[in-house]
């Protein structure tokens, strides 16, 4: 397990999941609230994932240059920062334009039908 993610489990999830996911989660967020476009999410995630890979190596002693466990750990990260992305912007939408959208599920938005608002 080591070999693929260039690290522990536990470092992995301590670490990668919860810390830089949680980081990740505040990224997508933020970046959404900015009406920033997705390129911005997925650069911020890639350095958020060298971030993740410089702290294995300094406080955990993981490989450094670990390319299976850089992709990896970036992978997860990623997939939390887009996420979270996608759903702040659909709820941004909804919310910032109630007359033209409503809710279609917790990753989109379609075009109020009716165009009147229910309240």
């Amino acid at each position: 397990m080591d070999g693929v993610l260039g690290s522990s489990l536990p470092v992995f999830l301590g670490l990668t999941v919860l810390v830089f996911g949680g980081c990740g989660v505040l990224t997508g967020q933020t970046l959404a609230e900015g009406w920033k476009p997705l390129s911005s999410a997925i650069a911020y995630s890639i350095l958020l994932g060298l971030g993740d890979r410089f702290l294995v190596w300094g406080l955990f002693g993981g490989q450094l240059l670990s390319v299976y466990g850089f992709v990896v750990h970036t992978l997860v990260i990623g997939a939390i920062t887009l996420t979270t992305y996608r759903i702040s912007i659909a709820r941004r939408m909804v919310s910032q334009y109630p007359w033209l959208y409503e809710r279609s599920g917790p990753f989109g938005w379609r075009e109020r039908v009716g165009g009147t608002i229910a309240q």
